[in-house]
């Protein structure tokens, strides 16, 4: 096999990839965590978030929040899609630029009363910004899913 046709190459990572699991808990206690930023530091599995101020609880699609990443930048994530206690996407941007075009989303679909189907999906299929086009490509099913676990531990032990 060439190193071309080597399927674990980074750059022919699918556009858009996602994780889903059953987290035991209601869907409006898991979305909760997803949609305050503060809370967002806790359950990253990709350790890319370092921390965010308090009081930035999203409510609604055009707003803002902040985020300090780990390596110490700040992104400006604009709300795309929400629908409280289901979805909420957002895309990411430097600090008075446009979003270059990935995406973060989350999908909760409520299984009963203490079981909830949460969808984790990450698309640059509009990404713009070539030099954030490896980051993207690093952005596995498994990242996803890192999150996904995390999240359902907090959530589950409160």
């Amino acid at each position: 096999m060439t190193r071309r046709d080597d399927p674990s190459r980074v750059d022919q990572a699918p556009p858009v990839v996602s994780a889903t699991r059953e987290i035991a808990a209601p869907a409006d206690r898991i979305f909760a965590l997803i949609a305050d930023p503060s809370q967002q530091p806790r359950w990253d599995g990709n350790n890319n978030l370092a921390r965010a101020e308090a009081g930035q609880r999203v409510h609604a699609v055009g707003e803002v929040f902040e985020m300090t990443l780990t390596r110490g930048s700040v992104r400006e994530n604009h709300v795309v899609e929400f629908e409280e206690g289901r979805r909420i996407a957002w895309t990411p941007a430097e600090v008075g630029k446009r979003p270059p075009g990935h995406l973060w989303r989350w999908e909760l679909e409520p299984i009963d009363e203490s079981r909830t189907l949460v969808t984790h999906t990450y698309d640059w299929t509009r990404l713009t910004d070539s030099n954030r086009l490896q980051r993207a490509r690093a952005t596995t099913p498994e990242r996803l899913a890192a999150s996904l676990d995390r999240l359902a531990a907090l959530v589950e032990s409160l």
